[in-house]
């Protein structure tokens, strides 16, 4: 499976788990086992928000383009990511955040 990843600046998640020809995608699952080679899937007959076009099977392999969504602290790795090749069964890894800054100590708190 190849999952091309579309950026989005936006603060909710994105939690994937890929199971065979099915993708778990926060609790919702699809189950795209009855494509045949070199047959495309829709984007309008997946009935999700987070799939940003069609579903593809080349050479008996899935490909498709997820949302993804980055958070304030986003990384050059979530702004440009790479397409994720070979996904294993399991949950998928997307890239990570900046560390978030430490907060600053006031004076009050030296107190």
């Amino acid at each position: 499976m190849l999952i091309n990843l579309s950026p989005q600046r936006r603060d909710d998640t994105l939690e994937v788990f890929r199971s065979g020809s099915t993708l778990i995608v926060n609790g919702e699952s699809f189950d795209f086992s009855l494509i045949g080679d070199g047959d495309t899937l829709p984007r309008a007959a997946i009935n999700s928000e987070w799939f940003a076009g069609n579903v593809d099977k080349v050479n008996g392999e899935l490909i498709l383009t997820l949302l993804f969504p980055m958070p304030w602290n986003y990384s050059p790795e979530q702004a440009f990511p790479v397409p994720l090749n070979n996904v294993p069964d399991g949950p998928v890894v997307f890239p990570g955040p900046l560390p978030e800054p430490a907060l600053e100590a006031s004076p009050e708190d030296n107190q």
